[in-house]
């Protein structure tokens, strides 16, 4: 008989259009699985989680994030999107061996996990070797959490092994669509390589069954029409997630939706480096719902919660401008709270094509669930239940279950020896670093 679990009597906030908010609820969980969600369930022998003082709420999605790189957070902090290709992607990125990629992507999974994201779609174009792709994916296995591995190439054209590398890995690592760890291709696309290359990639994709996610839209790169390109070519389709879109045409925002496919947007990243302004709006006007991701954890942190709120000031931001531009008082927020908290999970599971499996409390669904202490300074009461959970943090992230696993618990994680492997960390930023100009300093 599966283990029973009763998290009881928090402010169940569910992403579920049909049931809704609870104000105070319970959610049963049975084995890896959500069984009732409801006000005084009965569950007569459960394991009972006291959710008093919380908000209970489905796992944070992120579609799109470079674990690779969490060794080397905060260098790009002052960087713009050229910076970063010719410093990260030219300098850096080649120094890297497979020992670096695994404790980098073990330890920004257990960051994701520690913030509240359950579910993370690993953006690893640092495939300088096989190895480093082995390397990756034990890293993201042994931190327990869900993870997307887009498998990628650091740069153009892509080594003579790659191809083959990329069947061979999903031979040997992803032998079936239920498991936590699922596969992907990331694509550097028309933009960062050739239309061929894109061609290639999404063909082999196809072949392997597993979807795309490729960047477009990219600052001035957004000039090559990558959309249109790639419709001529026959390459859109639901199986293609698009990243960022910023200088995309609306027209080319309109083909991404008729073909069903996704967006992921990273608004602080791409007002820091010079994408353009974010694509959140025209993103939904043209009929696509966009999902959220950190990017590159080299220049911004890699909290979700940041990102929603990044997402709302800057689309309210150029609302509110467009109106006064206009000679108007802005009116209603075309974008609410309750929005960005559905991007952050139920959008961000459609985008990685998991709805039927995560991104609300819907019983039925896998228990990747978080818990939000608000009996805190920084929210202190409930009084907007979706505003409160944009205005958290990974200090208000309490306990943390992935398919009914508990990864967190009481503000401590659980199964890894943190301070140890923090040196190991440490060890190799200093390797990757270490003679470079990028070398740590107080300044």
């Amino acid at each position: 008989m599966n283990h029973e679990m009763l998290i009881r009597g928090g402010t169940v906030l569910t992403v579920d259009p049909e049931l809704g908010d609870l104000p105070r609820g319970d959610v049963l969980v049975r084995g890896d699985r959500i069984v009732a969600v409801g006000p005084d369930i009965p569950a007569a022998g459960a394991q009972v989680v006291d959710a008093t003082n919380m908000i209970v709420m489905p796992g944070l999605v992120d579609t799109h994030r470079h674990l690779w790189q969490s060794a080397t957070r905060q260098i790009a902090a002052d960087w713009t999107l050229g910076q970063y290709a010719e410093r990260m992607l030219g300098v850096i990125g080649p120094r890297f061996t497979a020992e670096d990629v695994h404790i980098a992507d073990l330890m920004g999974a257990l960051e994701c996990l520690n913030g509240g994201v359950t579910t993370v779609l690993d953006w690893s174009h640092i495939m300088n070797t096989p190895d480093h792709a082995d390397a990756a994916v034990q890293g993201l296995a042994e931190s327990g959490i869900r993870a997307v591995f887009a498998y990628g190439s650091l740069s153009s054209p892509a080594a003579e092994w790659y191809a083959s590398d990329l069947t061979r890995v999903a031979k040997t690592y992803f032998n079936s669509k239920d498991q936590l760890l699922t596969l992907a291709l990331a694509s550097l696309g028309p933009e960062f390589s050739s239309l061929e290359e894109t061609v290639d990639d999404i063909r082999l994709a196809r072949e392997l069954a597993i979807p795309t996610s490729l960047h477009v839209g990219a600052g001035r790169l957004g000039e090559r029409r990558a959309i249109t390109r790639m419709a001529v070519s026959g390459l859109l389709g639901p199986d293609v997630v698009y990243v960022h879109c910023n200088t995309c045409t609306d027209d080319e925002l309109r083909l991404i939706a008729e073909s069903g496919g996704h967006a992921s947007i990273s608004p602080r990243v791409e007002m820091q480096m010079g994408h353009g302004y974010p694509a959140t709006g025209r993103l939904m006007a043209a009929g696509v719902q966009p999902s959220l991701s950190v990017d590159v954890v080299s220049g911004v942190g890699g909290s979700l919660f940041a990102e929603m709120r990044g997402t709302l000031e800057a689309e309210r931001g150029w609302q509110n401008h467009l109106a006064l531009t206009r000679g108007e008082w802005p009116g209603e927020l075309a974008l609410s709270t309750r929005d960005v908290v559905r991007m952050a999970t139920l959008e961000g599971a459609r985008t990685l094509g998991m709805e039927n499996r995560i991104g609300s409390l819907t019983p039925g669904k896998q228990a990747d669930i978080v818990l939000l202490k608000v009996d805190t300074p920084s929210l202190g009461l409930i009084n907007h239940l979706p505003a409160a959970v944009t205005l958290s943090d990974s200090e208000n992230v309490h306990t943390v279950f992935v398919a009914g696993r508990p990864v967190k618990v009481a503000g401590r994680m659980l199964g890894h020896d943190l301070g140890s492997l923090r040196e190991s960390l440490t060890a190799s930023r200093d390797r990757l670093l270490t003679g470079t100009p990028f070398a740590p300093s107080t300044a």
